[in-house]
């Protein structure tokens, strides 16, 4: 390839590596037309192994055998890097922005009608916030952010940086392309904690162009760097930031009228006609302003220009007699006004054969151009290098990061003209083409890094066997190179296409390359699943060596597995706790209703010292067990109650003694609850059978209350009491077990029933109360004389009686106890029987045979006695 007018040596080393001349290109420019790899003319170079260091692993980039990843060995991790300089930056600064093209340099273009948002956005960034400059594509965002950059030269003490946002979601990436440009540490990617605070550090101007990303993944990136100043160049379509980011907005807008005609004017080098006036009106009002309409259209006028000067030297000379070419005296007019809004169509027809075949690669590219040095091997030019810098002076081609992409538009409409029809022909010759330049040890990682971007998008549009290979040389350079977004989407991307290619090594290669990159991210999910995958593929294969590097690969994800698990160890619930050990306490108590005049208030009664006693629990079997860590209220007896008392607890078990409620009517199919009895027969264990209860509670020798304890002036109430009182709870509570067990058996009896029992029977039910009981009479149309009601005798206590409650409705009994006290009615009653009176100790109701039930109570008698009604019936 001769030798182009402004080409440098950067670009040229760039392009072919240090060891590559530049004729290598033209030797491959026959065989990539022909859509066949090229092959290099000299023997092959050594292979590229790069080491790096990725957090606190050893990475070793092998093209041939794949990456090798070990612990970083003691003493050889590196300190903290060092920041760079102003000349080291202004040298990175430099490689950041697009390279210079070959040809006549292009003249620069006025910056117009942007002096008050120039101003402000230096003013803002001098005082530290953040700002989002937002505008349409083709407003001319990127020349604003080159004027702020040489006014902002010096504010920061880390400078000015300019990253590019095109294609990043996610702040990761930004991050470590802000940490390579201002910290001097090659071969280093740190971890992400490391990373952040590193970059914590960093006090500088960011002009962040072309930004993708906001809200949340926005507000990251300001996080992490505090101590920056952003300049974020946008479009009104991506993202906005949250609302508390604080991020200035500043909006660009069109051009006015006069402006227009100054940018047209200084790109055409000429004051404008009164046609071309009118004309640039026009497109100003159809265009809104944009900037970019009216540099094509200065493109426009020039080629016009250029194609009318051709005619006027051709009518100054006079052809010969022999020449038949025909005399062309026409003027080309200007542009409609369709052709100024949508230029691309026009301008592409008038530029050279090699410019055009670059627009079609770019179409192929997804609007992607490739170095201008590959351009000779991909059109088959040995001057299609210049093409760049021609669809750059008219328009089509804008600047983004370090190469060049179709302007906004213009890919669209080159499509819809034909441009677009040998997309697939073109991208798989742009694939071949790479797969042989990334694979040439002379090109270095750095270079294939700043392609990244045409290499992915060849790759897409590649059939699957040049996808394979173009991915399989492309990995190690992206690995190298540090650019490891581009390195995970080719290796995915790669795997596709080895698996629908058949290519099994290639595909236990991918999954390897992906498993490491994981590691070094700290993916342990991931990175042990693609390594697994990696090493069942290569076993299949007997790829010992494979498989040796995949399963120490997998060794250090156990690792990290273990130090994962040992730093943050997984929730582990505690076993129940034992039934025995468990501590029961009983609901807690409801006050007594007021005494009714028929039943005279008893006197406060103080509550028991806990012993061991059986649970509550209920006839249907059910025990409700309440957290021990609630203490009983004390039991009390009419309005007075007795102050609070905290027993010892018991090891085993503490039961609360309920006092006793009042009488409420309830139906036959009620649950009745059993209150726990106090024993005055201190045991070991408690109770399990109803004989032991009846024993506890009645004993044949009653033990000696223990001789009461003085009690100070402070404590209301304790375990030492008078025996007198603890007679009373004692009878109480005895008296309320009875009549609970009597309403239990009268509540069997009637819901066993075999027989249909009579219409208007009674419903008798027993339940403790203090309240005066209430007589309710049915009447079945013979009404007998009423019968002296039975009644316990007392012991000189005043307890609650047991009341008979209003028959429930459909509801009748249909046996009647049993002459024998039993807790179960007999296996065969028989109706009519009559049952033997309460003895003084159980007292028990007496039912007798007649056509009326009148329940009947007296009022208690003394402390202690239990009262039954029972249902009276006449012979």
């Amino acid at each position: 390839m001769d030798r182009t007018q402004g080409q440098s040596g950067r670009d040229e080393q760039g392009a072919g590596g240090p060891g590559t001349p530049s004729s290598a290109s033209a030797s491959a420019a026959a065989p990539a037309s022909t859509g066949q790899a090229p092959t290099p003319s000299g023997p092959p170079g050594p292979a590229r192994v790069v080491t790096l260091t990725a957090g606190d692993f050893t990475l070793t980039v092998n093209p041939v055998d794949g990456s090798e990843i070990e612990p970083l060995r003691p003493g050889t991790e590196r300190g903290r890097p060092a920041k760079r300089d102003a000349a080291a930056r202004a040298v990175r600064d430099a490689a950041a922005r697009p390279p210079v093209l070959p040809g006549p340099p292009i003249s620069g273009r006025p910056l117009l009608a942007r002096g008050e948002e120039l101003e402000r956005l230096v003013r803002l960034l001098g005082r530290g916030r953040s700002v989002r400059l937002t505008g349409p594509s083709g407003s001319g965002r990127s020349a604003l952010l080159d004027a702020v950059a040489a006014r902002c030269a010096g504010l920061a003490p880390d400078g000015v940086v300019r990253i590019s946002g095109y294609g990043h979601q996610q702040p990761g990436e930004l991050l470590h392309a802000l940490y390579a440009t201002v910290y001097d540490a090659p071969r280093e990617r740190p971890e992400r904690d490391e990373l952040l605070a590193r970059v914590r550090d960093i006090g500088a101007v960011v002009l962040l162009d072309d930004l993708e990303m906001g809200g949340s993944a926005l507000d990251e990136l300001l996080r992490a760097t505090p101590e920056c100043a952003y300049l974020l160049a946008a479009t009104p379509e991506t993202k906005a930031p949250s609302d508390d980011s604080h991020v200035e907005e500043v909006f660009l807008t069109g051009l006015g009228k006069e402006d227009c005609v100054a940018l047209l004017e200084a790109g055409l080098g000429r004051p404008l006609t009164d046609e071309e006036t009118a004309w640039a009106g026009d497109l100003r009002f159809a265009s809104e302003g944009l900037p970019l309409r009216f540099v094509q259209a200065a493109a426009m006028l020039r080629q016009r220009d250029e194609l009318n000067h051709s005619d006027e030297d051709d009518d100054e000379e006079e052809p010969g007699v022999f020449e038949e070419r025909p005399r062309d005296s026409g003027v080309v007019p200007l542009p409609t006004l369709a052709e100024g809004a949508a230029p691309a169509e026009l301008l592409a027809s008038r530029v050279s054969e090699s410019a055009r075949a670059a627009l079609r690669i770019a179409c192929a590219l997804g609007g992607e151009l490739p170095h201008h040095a590959h351009l000779p091997a991909l059109v088959g030019d040995t001057h299609a290098d210049t093409a760049v810098a021609e669809l750059l002076d008219c328009g089509l081609l804008t600047p983004v990061g370090t190469r060049y992409r179709l302007a906004a538009g213009v890919a669209r409409q080159l499509e819809d003209v034909g441009y677009g029809d040998t997309a697939s022909e073109e991208a798989r010759t742009a694939a071949r083409h790479y797969a042989w330049w990334t694979g040439h040890a002379s090109v270095v990682p750095e270079r294939v890094g700043r392609e990244a971007d045409a290499v992915l998008a060849a790759l897409a549009g590649a059939d699957v066997v040049a996808a394979a290979v173009l991915a399989r040389t492309a990995a190690p350079a992206f690995a190298a190179s540090l650019h490891w977004e581009a390195w995970e989407r080719v290796l995915r991307s790669g795997a596709e296409a080895a698996r629908k290619a058949g290519e099994v090594a290639e595909q236990a290669y991918f999954h390897h390359e992906l498993g490491v990159l994981a590691l070094c991210e700290g993916r342990v999910d991931r990175a042990r699943a693609e390594l697994e995958t990696s090493i069942g593929l290569r076993g299949a294969l007997a790829d010992k060596r494979g498989t040796v590097a995949g399963r120490r690969a997998l060794a250090l994800v156990v690792d990290r597995e273990v130090a994962g698990a040992a730093a943050s160890p997984p929730l582990r619930l505690e076993a129940p706790a034992a039934a025995s050990e468990a501590v029961t306490v009983a609901t807690p108590a409801t006050p007594a209703t007021p005494a009714t005049p028929a039943t005279p208030a008893t006197p406060a009664t103080p509550a028991t010292p806990a012993t061991p006693a059986t649970p509550a629990v209920r006839t249907d079997a059910v025990t409700k067990a309440v957290p021990a860590a609630k203490s009983a209220p004390a039991l009390r007896s009419g309005p007075a109650a007795a102050p609070r008392v905290d027993p010892a607890v018991s090891a085993a078990a503490v039961t609360r003694v309920a006092p006793v409620t009042p009488a409420v009517p309830v139906s036959a199919e009620a649950v009745t609850r059993m209150t726990p009895v106090v024993p005055v027969n201190r045991r070991s264990e408690p109770p399990t059978t109803l004989s032991e209860v009846f024993e506890d509670a009645f004993p044949l020798s009653p033990q000696p209350a223990p001789p009461a304890a003085p009690v100070p002036a402070t404590v209301p109430a304790g375990p030492a009491r008078g025996a007198g009182r603890r007679r009373r709870v004692l009878l109480a509570a005895a008296g309320a077990l009875t009549v609970v067990a009597l309403g239990t058996v009268v509540s069997l009896a009637m819901s066993s029933s075999d027989t249909e029992p009579p219409a208007d029977g009674p419903a008798v039910s027993s339940t403790p109360t203090t309240a005066a009981p209430t007589t309710v009479q049915q009447n079945s149309g013979n009404d007998p004389a009423e019968e002296p009601p039975v009644t316990a005798p007392s012991d000189g206590g005043t307890t609650p009686g047991a009341s008979a409650a209003a028959p429930s409705p459909g509801r009748t009994p249909g046996r009647t106890p049993s002459r024998r006290p039993s807790s179960t009615p007999s296996n065969s009653p028989r109706p009519g029987t009559p049952s033997t009176a309460p003895t003084a100790t159980e007292p028990t109701p007496t039912v007798t045979e007649t056509g009326e039930a009148t329940p009947t109570a007296t009022a208690p008698t003394g402390p202690g006695t239990a009262t039954a009604t029972s249902p009276t019936t006449a012979p």
